[in-house]
């Protein structure tokens, strides 16, 4: 694949990925809209390595503490805030991957490949994000996380396996139901996203090992560099902005895409 590419996909995937617009629904769009070649798994695998490193880089405080938990909870002991977290991030992914293997054993995953499921979801669930947003309580933060909501936000984690519905932007409406502030809401969602990113870059990752060459690895590299400083950069200006700012732009940027894509499927 030549640089500019690998460069095109490597940030359009970081810079989606965090961001509640979709990343997924983004990545399908780019050969179907541009007439350039699917970048194949290996490149998806690439490049989602390189925004999981963004993330950990990001929350690392969180991530170490969460590490640090680990051993606690395999014994059976949630009795610090590291086994807890660990705890809630690993019950928040079991949703998600129970209805990724459903979807990949049924071959609906690439059923839904397309523009028209990807405009309708775009703009359904940037809908659903806007009216939670603006009606949703204030009155949690990421330290208030529950089992109970854990398991709510794991589910709408799931929801977003539909491409378009973006995996943060359902995980962030669900906390913003669920009455967490901006700030929390999204930082809760960042850290489901650590696991999930794992658990689905070990099921491509064991896919490809096979096809891979050096060819591939190589601009897998490259993909996955710039992949962790776009994503780096539009997790930091998100987090950033969500202190003065609400979820609206990104609603606004859901409904304008939904509707063009609508126009462009059924015209």
């Amino acid at each position: 694949m030549s640089l500019i590419h690998l460069f095109i996909i490597a940030v359009v995937q970081g810079l989606t990925e965090f961001l509640p617009v979709s990343s997924s629904g983004h990545l399908i769009l780019i050969p179907s809209l541009t007439g350039l070649e699917d970048q194949g798994q290996v490149i998806d695998v690439a490049v989602h390595v390189g925004t999981l490193f963004a993330v950990i880089g990001y929350f690392w405080a969180d991530v170490r503490q969460g590490l640090a938990g680990i051993p606690r909870l395999l014994t059976g002991r949630i009795d610090t805030p590291g086994s807890r977290l660990a705890f809630l991030l690993a019950v928040a992914t079991v949703p998600v991957i129970l209805a990724g293997l459903v979807l990949k054993l049924t071959g609906l995953n690439d059923a839904m490949r397309s523009i028209t499921v990807i405009g309708w979801t775009m703009l359904g669930f940037g809908i659903v994000l806007y009216v939670v947003d603006q009606r949703g309580g204030t009155e949690k933060t990421d330290t208030d996380w529950s089992l109970k909501d854990a398991i709510i936000m794991g589910l709408w984690q799931a929801i977003a396996l539909i491409p378009g519905t973006s995996r943060s932007g359902a995980t962030i409406s669900g906390a913003r139901a669920l009455g967490y502030d901006r700030e929390g809401g999204a930082k809760l969602a960042m850290l489901m996203s650590i696991p999930t990113i794992i658990a689905s870059g070990v099921l491509l990752g064991l896919e490809v090992a096979t096809t891979a060459n050096a060819q591939a690895a190589r601009d897998g590299a490259i993909a996955a560099g710039f992949a962790f400083v776009s994503a780096l950069l539009a997790l930091s200006l998100m987090m950033r902005l969500l202190k003065s700012v609400s979820f609206t732009p990104y609603v606004i940027y859901r409904v304008i895409l939904g509707v063009a894509l609508l126009v462009i499927a059924y015209s």
